[in-house]
């Protein structure tokens, strides 16, 4: 089963990045693909395939953490590589996420390798085809991001299936913060 664990966002966020969706897609400036509203999330660790009991071991180890509710924000948007445009992204930005992220690796060293690079964003959109990277750089740059604060009280085990549309998620556990 292919699993990851991510941070969900609340419909009020979710209204507003599809918002920003639709208005980095009004320029027309590349071919591909928006997140689907039920997709969008922030990726803490990605897995990759897991079998049954291995999925159980990471159950058990992530209710050993113990954190606090905690506030976290986005207010900006970007590409990872300017010369190679393939995704869009928001960045989600609060030192709980952070933390959070590091204490996920620390429970699960004796699985998977610690995040080297953890860039805590929201992919908003898959670029596969674009004419003028350096127009659609600066229209993004244009784009106004609304205030987008909110509380963080969870996060979910995830698995996902690829189809030929889209990915299909489907939560394993969910984890309350305190």
């Amino acid at each position: 089963m292919r699993c990851f664990i991510a941070i969900k966002f609340p419909e009020e966020i979710l209204d507003k990045i599809q918002g920003i969706q639709e208005e980095s897609a009004k320029g027309k400036l590349f071919e591909g693909k928006f997140t689907e509203r039920e997709n969008l999330h922030l990726t803490l660790k990605f897995f990759g395939e897991l079998d049954e009991r291995k999925i159980e071991r990471i159950r058990e180890k992530l209710k050993e953490i113990k954190k606090e509710r905690f506030d976290a924000e986005i207010k900006e948007m970007g590409v990872f590589n300017e010369d190679i445009v393939r995704i869009i992204w928001l960045k989600v930005n609060g030192e709980g996420v952070l933390d959070l992220q590091k204490d996920i690796d620390e429970k699960l060293a004796e699985f998977f390798k610690k995040e080297e690079r953890f860039m805590s964003h929201v992919t908003i959109a898959r670029v596969k085809k674009c004419e003028d990277k350096r127009k659609l750089i600066s229209e993004l740059k244009e784009i106004r991001i609304p205030q987008m604060n909110f509380l963080v009280r969870e996060f979910y085990l995830i698995s996902s299936v690829l189809k030929k549309e889209k990915a299909e998620y489907s939560v394993i556990e969910k984890f309350e913060l305190g």
